[in-house]
């Protein structure tokens, strides 16, 4: 039995729109860039043929004359934070609004698979990157081609300073200072720290504000309290256990993130811990589920989406020529204390 022979249409082309309305090609091709110089009547008409013929746009033909994709890669540790998903709205925004296209690489906080998707991204000629470093980078080499090429690089929260790059970030340092300070204004005495990896730039400057938060309230640094976890379920779990078992319990916990605060609070909870009146404790984010939980949670406001709105608006200054890329920049966004129900005796 023979096979049928499948028939593949060709694409439609602005000589077929041309010859279907009678019209140059010329004027065709300027109606489609929505060029002024083209009546706006006669603009409209040639979009609907388009539509109606089935046109589409060779975005590789445009890229070779340009040498632009009009596309940003973005690299992110992970996918699941309410932080990293509202940085990912804000640069979607301002991308679209721009006329930029995005892709979205995962590292999974592994190095590896960072330097993978920036390898990826270079290959396919994205005109810039925006990128959160995996909890494993130390080594930045595999963003060096695209500096040698001149293609902009932007880093969020995760960041290293690097030359022709721009950082956005808050200021850590500060923050871990406003947390750790509000807890012993509260009159905790005993403040444990849960926080992540400190090779970690974000992880370090928490860990140096706590510290001189306790110095000026003239509390002892104590090393037992302070754990090195995964900011994640088991993390927050491990955390309880570890409290649980001290023979002299915190009456404070400053936990750099939401999602392992709230878990943390609801083990110690299970276990007959009274928050605040026992254990006092502190956020950082200012997630959806500091709402949710029961006290709500006192947190450190990170603006996501004001993040994302910045770093991608820098990047397109850059593509643009607005701005230059011959120097790195650090642009500090601006956080808060939150003060809700858990740190309140």
């Amino acid at each position: 039995m023979l096979m049928k022979k499948e028939v593949i249409t060709p694409e439609v082309t602005i000589y077929d729109i041309a010859s279907h309305l009678g019209l140059a090609s010329s004027t065709v091709s300027r109606a489609l860039q929505n060029n002024p110089i083209i009546n706006k009547n006669t603009r409209k008409k040639i979009a609907a043929a388009a539509e109606e013929l089935g046109y589409r746009r060779n975005n590789y033909a445009v890229n070779l004359r340009t040498q632009r994709t009009r596309t940003i890669g973005i690299i992110v540790h992970e996918l699941k934070s309410h932080f990293i998903t509202s940085v990912l709205a804000g640069i979607g925004q301002v991308a679209a609004q721009s006329g930029y296209d995005i892709i979205i690489g995962y590292s999974a906080e592994s190095v590896v698979k960072e330097a993978a998707n920036a390898r990826n991204f270079f290959h396919k000629r994205v005109d810039g990157v925006i990128a959160s470093l995996a909890m494993d980078t130390a080594d930045l080499s595999h963003f060096q081609p695209f500096q040698d090429k001149n293609i902009p690089l932007v880093f969020f929260d995760r960041a290293e300073d690097q030359p022709n790059s721009t950082m956005v970030v808050i200021d850590n340092t500060r923050c871990g200072y406003e947390a750790t300070h509000h807890l012993a204004q509260r009159g905790c005495r005993r403040i444990a720290l849960v926080t992540g990896n400190r090779k970690r730039n974000v992880y370090e400057q928490r860990y140096q504000g706590y510290l001189q938060a306790l110095s000026d309230n003239d509390i002892p640094f104590r090393e037992e309290l302070v754990m090195i976890n995964d900011l994640d379920e088991k993390g927050g779990m491990q955390a309880a256990e570890t409290i649980l078992n001290m023979k002299d319990r915190p009456d404070g916990i400053f936990i750099t993130n939401d999602f392992a605060a709230a878990v943390c609070m609801r083990q110690l909870q299970d276990a007959g811990i009274r928050i605040p009146e026992d254990i006092a404790v502190v956020g950082f984010n200012d997630d959806n589920i500091c709402k949710l939980v029961n006290p709500q949670l006192t947190t450190i406001h990170y603006p996501g989406k004001e993040m994302g709105e910045i770093a991608a608006r820098n990047l397109i200054d850059h593509l643009d020529g607005v701005t230059s890329i011959s120097n790195a920049s650090r642009i500090i966004v601006r956080s808060q204390l939150v003060i809700r129900e858990s740190s309140l005796h």
